[in-house]
């Protein structure tokens, strides 16, 4: 049965109660946007309740809210109308009120994720805090999905089958997408913005690399990592590996590698600081519970790994971040990766070229830790390493800069 016309319903209202007539016309239109009602969800009543009325809709919000209600109870949506009313909205807006926007919006967000709609963060996809068009579409029906198993009793509010449920929603092909998946059009659009985001120049290099990232880059069936699996299993042995009183790794350990101190020094750099699957525990360097699950899965271990060659090092800035893409993406084209390339692809001022040396100085050593390139070439694994970490830096979720 389709939902009452928003027209009528609010011609009823005013009849009924003439004094809410304007508050609930003025609410209808924040939260629909001109659609019917019928595509409302428990997730759109969250925000306009809990973020939009006390942000963005002047006059007195906790009328509106009432008002609101009343038309939704009109309508048919009672579950909805008692949210309106509840003792949550009514905290929610006095906080914003007494205490300001910031402890406002700490109060909406604890209170929207005890509700349960909240699609949560699955391995395929971490949600992003700015969404593109795609992505709220996929957000939004992934919590309708939830609201309506947690309504009819599949699911409880914290059962961790949401992800369950949030991983088939976003993998399963829709008909609505003809027959694509909400997962596919996320990453889609995520490669899109990574391509065309940064100028002429980069969006020439990029644009290649839209196509042969689409899919997954398995990890190559031949040996690699070598080094890192190395002092994996060297910090699992029973009193992990030894280090120095300065806490580098000891002479016994140096001893006893293949390879030189250089190489499992960045090796070390990179899967203590950049992967967190070692940990520093006095003078021994022992593995994590990351760690134990990055050896024991082959293609997690790739995964981790080749993300790390673009992860930022410590106190480092995206810019540094963005000429090491760029030195995989020529790299990746079997071409120099040198300062002035680099530099004319993310068009930087004089000043930044010592910052574009350090970041290519970076890039080789953990390309050479993990055995990736040799004589200043990638090797096959290398290849597809660079386009691996390529992937991974491209579909990394978009965060407002305060929140990382």
């Amino acid at each position: 049965m389709p939902a009452p016309d928003v027209a009528a319903l609010l011609s009823e209202l005013e009849r009924s109660e003439p004094d809410y007539a304007e508050h609930a016309r003025s609410a209808i239109d924040w939260l629909t946007g001109g659609e019917p009602l019928e595509t409302i969800t428990e997730l759109n009543m969250c925000e306009f309740l809990w973020y939009t009325l006390p942000t963005k809709v002047s006059g007195d919000r906790p009328a509106i809210a009432r008002a609101l209600a009343s038309l939704l109870r009109l309508g048919g949506l009672e579950r909805y109308a008692a949210l309106c009313l509840s003792s949550a909205t009514a905290q929610i807006l006095r906080t914003y009120t007494r205490s300001g926007e910031d402890a406002g919006m700490a109060a909406y967000q604890s209170a929207l994720d005890a509700t349960g709609v909240l699609p949560p963060d699955v391995p395929e996809l971490r949600w992003s805090s700015i969404m593109g068009p795609e992505e709220l579409g996929a957000h939004g029906a992934c919590s309708a999905a939830l609201e309506l198993a947690i309504v009819s009793g599949e699911l409880t509010v914290g059962s961790p089958e949401r992800q369950a449920l949030t991983r088939l929603w976003l993998t399963t092909p829709r008909p609505e997408l003809g027959g694509d998946n909400w997962l596919h059009r996320v990453q889609g659009e995520r490669l899109n913005r990574w391509v065309l985001g940064r100028g002429t120049a980069w969006r020439e290099l990029a644009q290649p690399f839209e196509v042969r990232l689409h899919a997954p880059i398995p990890a190559p069936a031949e040996d690699h990592l070598e080094a890192l699996r190395w002092l994996l299993e060297q910090g699992r042995r029973e009193g992990g590996v030894p280090l120095t009183q300065r806490h580098n790794l000891a002479r016994s350990v140096l001893a006893e590698s293949p390879w030189s101190g250089a190489e499992l020094a960045a090796v070390r750099e990179v899967a203590q600081g950049q992967m967190g699957a070692l940990r520093r525990a006095g003078r021994r360097l022992v593995i994590t519970s990351t760690g134990e699950r990055l050896l024991h899965d082959r293609d997690l271990l790739w995964e981790a790994a080749t993300a790390a060659l673009l992860a930022p090092a410590s106190g480092e800035h995206g810019f540094r971040a963005s000429a090491r893409e760029v030195a995989l993406m020529l790299l990746a084209d079997g071409l120099p990766a040198d300062r002035d390339r680099v530099a004319s692809v993310i068009d930087c001022e004089e000043w930044q070229t010592s910052e574009v040396d350090a970041s290519l100085a970076e890039l080789g050593r953990r390309l050479d830790a993990f055995g990736l390139r040799r004589a200043g070439n990638l090797t096959p694994a290398g290849r597809s390493a660079a386009l691996a970490a390529l992937r991974s830096h491209a579909l990394r979720p978009r965060q407002y800069v305060n929140m990382g």
